[in-house]
């Protein structure tokens, strides 16, 4: 346990000292995140028309309130997976952004160039002679180290430490709670979170009844990945250490500038539960087994979060209060750390 901490703790301290070029990272990420916030536009008003339709339905009585009720949560579920199948495809735009970032091949601008931008452009004149507004919104991205703690411990997990990962994007809003005090907001939002595991020694996940264990293959696996994905509320108190700026006897509030803690939780539902195998089969050929099914995962999540760093680059970790598996004999919980953006 103390190797993988330490282990651990130099993998973040690495992430977080590749200093990212804001103007440059910040700009492409955006316009990843404007692909995602489309998406869910999309099919949250797809979803509310298909509801207004089942009440008009339920209105003339050709339906239940049961019926109406099952249909609603039918709908629910479908617009919640054609969301994380959409998101998928803009994925590996932004694993392909960060990876970049991470092997120096985004290079910083000139800072000549960002100090006239900011003083010529009028929006920005705009932002300093106002200052930010009491709730504003932010695109999340996360990912990191991800494992199980079974038992209450995750020292010798059946879980490979660096193999196992997660990923999770969103958006959030973040107000202000005292009008004329910046240290306190309310964060709250809306995020797609992906929690992969890697069983170790050529094992995989095996459902029998209402138990499900992992098994060691009869033949060599090349990849044994277990994916779970999740549609979550996430809610934080957040501090923000960001100094108030007086402009024209006039108070300016901003968020993002300087140290900042949030501490709070989060809960949400699983949408899909998939295990990859890969292999080669007896004639030489390369076999990528996908299986989907239940699992016996639990349907519904919940759990608590923390975040602590700097402007809009923290050190993330969160932790499922309840277990993975429903009924399972062995105890085990969902555990994450890794690096969080808050892109304003």
């Amino acid at each position: 346990m103390k190797n993988f901490t330490i282990y651990l703790t130099g993998f973040l301290l690495l992430l977080i000292t590749q200093v990212f070029s804001q103007e440059t990272f910040e700009s492409r990420a955006k316009m990843i995140a404007s692909k995602i916030e489309s998406i869910t536009k999309e099919e949250k008003e797809a979803l509310k028309n298909e509801i207004e339709a089942v009440n008009v339905q339920l209105d003339k009585k050709e339906i239940t309130a049961e019926q109406a009720d099952a249909k609603k949560i039918e709908l629910a579920n479908t617009r919640a997976k054609n969301i994380e199948t959409r998101v998928a495809l803009v994925q590996d735009e932004l694993k392909d952004l960060v990876q970049e970032k991470v092997d120096g091949k985004i290079k910083e601008q000139d800072s000549s160039r960002i100090w006239v931008f900011r003083f010529d452009n009028k929006k920005h004149k705009k932002k300093d002679t106002y200052g930010e507004r009491r709730t504003t919104s932010q695109f999340v991205f996360a990912f990191g180290l991800n494992n199980l703690v079974t038992d209450k411990a995750l020292a010798h997990s059946d879980y490979r430490y660096w193999g196992s990962h997660f990923y999770e994007w969103g958006f959030t809003s973040n107000t202000r709670i005292f009008k004329n005090n910046n240290l306190l907001h309310a964060k709250y939002g809306l995020s797609l979170m992906y929690n992969n595991l890697r069983p170790t020694d050529n094992r995989y996940f095996k459902e029998t009844g209402d138990q499900t264990t992992l098994e060691t293959s009869d033949i060599h696996l090349e990849d044994s990945r277990f994916r779970n994905v999740y549609v979550v509320l996430p809610a934080h108190l957040e501090f923000d250490f960001t100094k108030k700026e007086i402009k024209d006897d006039k108070t300016i509030f901003r968020t993002h500038k300087s140290f900042r803690v949030g501490l709070g939780g989060y809960f949400g539902a699983n949408i899909k539960s998939k295990q990859i195998l890969k292999f080669e089969d007896e004639e030489g050929n390369n076999v990528k087994q996908k299986t989907k099914g239940d699992f016996n995962v639990n349907d519904f999540i919940y759990g608590a979060s923390a975040y602590i760093g700097y402007e809009e680059i923290s050190l993330y970790a969160k932790y499922d209060l309840n277990p993975l598996f429903t009924d399972n004999a062995v105890d085990q919980h969902n555990i994450s750390f890794g690096v969080r953006f808050d892109f304003n």
